[in-house]
């Protein structure tokens, strides 16, 4: 066998044993050898080589990953997202449909500038055809309202919407909104919270609130 033919089986059998480890429609196109176990990539989404996807993540129809970009474990890309080069998208995030990303601040047809890098961090949620501006940070567990335009950086646990996005309280880990008295919340799923009137913390025991779970039949 010729080194060529070698090297084309030997692909293919990595391939193979790649895509065993999780589903991939007929219809997706996954050029990546990161994506983790358990993950299910569906109709008309492509994942570029270069692309990092952890496990157990949903990737909806008619999502494009590019290279540089990185998403953790059980992260919920809902259809129709784009998640471009130096986005980088932490464990237990939701994406919702049609959210836009951007790795650019001023771009032109013709001018390369080095992409900007966003980021957001665990259990952060974005509403469907929220806009994140390029070069922000949403912190752990945030929730993004629907359509807002982010230009700035978000707390975590914040509850942003509007454009631009504005701050409009806090959320629980779980995702319900917070209501407090004298700095201090509990959330009908059993976590409390404390204010220092700039940011808020949990506190004691965390309660009964479900973790993050994909749906088997979930497909974006």
């Amino acid at each position: 066998m010729s080194a060529k033919k070698s090297a084309r089986s030997s692909h293919a059998e990595k391939g193979m044993s790649q895509a065993a480890r999780y589903f991939k429609h007929p219809l997706a196109l996954v050029e990546s050898d990161e994506v983790g176990e358990g993950t299910r990539v569906w109709a008309w989404a492509h994942v570029m080589d270069g692309a990092k996807v952890g496990k157990d993540c949903n990737i909806g129809e008619h999502c494009f990953l590019e290279s540089g970009s990185s998403i953790g474990d059980r992260v919920i890309v809902k259809n129709h997202v784009c998640i471009w080069e130096k986005v980088t998208v932490d464990d237990d995030a939701f994406l919702g449909p049609n959210m836009i990303f951007t790795n650019d601040p001023n771009p032109r047809s013709g001018f390369r500038r080095p992409f900007v890098a966003t980021f957001v961090r665990k259990g952060a949620s974005i509403g469907a055809g929220a806009i994140i501006v390029c070069g922000n940070t949403l912190g752990e567990y945030c929730s993004v309202g629907a359509g807002a335009v982010v230009t700035k950086d978000v707390p975590d646990y914040a509850l942003v919407y509007g454009n631009p996005a504005r701050q409009h309280g806090w959320v629980c880990r779980c995702g319900l909104k917070l209501e407090f008295t004298d700095d201090k919340a509990r959330c009908s799923c059993g976590r409390d919270y404390i204010s220092d009137g700039m940011a808020i913390r949990p506190i004691g025991a965390e309660g009964d609130c479900m973790e993050p779970q994909l749906n088997a039949d979930e497909r974006g």
